[in-house]
């Protein structure tokens, strides 16, 4: 997607030689136009795989899974990953390593959310390692619900996240994937690499 590549050039700030800084627009400080044009592509891209709910982790892929579920017209889950007095039983629970803020968290969602009849797209802001992508996963096999798709807001393609779900028979679509970051500048997969 051109415009995010384009955005994460002007905006995104690379850190050490795997984290890449973007709460310009996504993680921090949102850009709710581009947010939109994200979430008709997310739809554009998995418009018939009869999709009935999209899921997602807090805090960042909320805002681009809000557009999808839009563009869709279907609802959106977001798992949480801090503890509510609302949220304490019968709920599914799934264990997520942050490579980012080096810590594990529990991520939860109620069972009355997410059932067997659903066809669940997952959304998330980063593919790297893929733990967050993975939890999400579990959630879904715990509930029994089929997962349509894998949609990723920036990959980081020289991370093993892509490989392990593709390896698990997922169909990823990722809007901005990066091939590396060389002297602190991101260097995309080109198109026709893409293929």
């Amino acid at each position: 997607m051109k415009v995010l590549e384009e955005r994460i050039l002007k905006d995104g700030v690379v850190l050490g030689k795997d984290v890449l800084k973007v709460d310009n627009f996504l993680n921090h400080q949102i850009d709710p136009v581009l947010m939109q044009e994200m979430g008709n592509e997310f739809a554009r891209y998995f418009a018939g795989k009869g999709i009935t709910k999209i899921l997602t982790v807090e805090t960042s892929g909320i805002a681009p899974s809000v557009f999808a579920g839009l563009a869709l017209g279907v609802p959106v889950i977001f798992a949480r990953k801090h503890k509510s007095l609302t949220l304490t039983d019968n709920l599914y629970t799934s264990k997520v390593y942050s490579f980012t803020k080096n810590t594990t968290n529990d991520i939860t969602i109620s069972r009355n959310f997410i059932t067997s009849t659903d066809n669940v797209l997952l959304i998330d802001d980063f593919l790297a390692n893929g733990q967050a992508a993975k939890g999400l996963v579990d959630i879904c096999e715990q509930a029994q619900a089929s997962i349509a798709g894998i949609g990723i807001v920036i990959e980081k393609s020289f991370q093993p996240g892509r490989g392990d779900l593709e390896k698990l028979g997922f169909d990823i679509f990722s809007l901005a994937r990066i091939r590396a970051f060389e002297n602190g500048v991101v260097k995309f997969i080109e198109e026709e690499e893409n293929k």
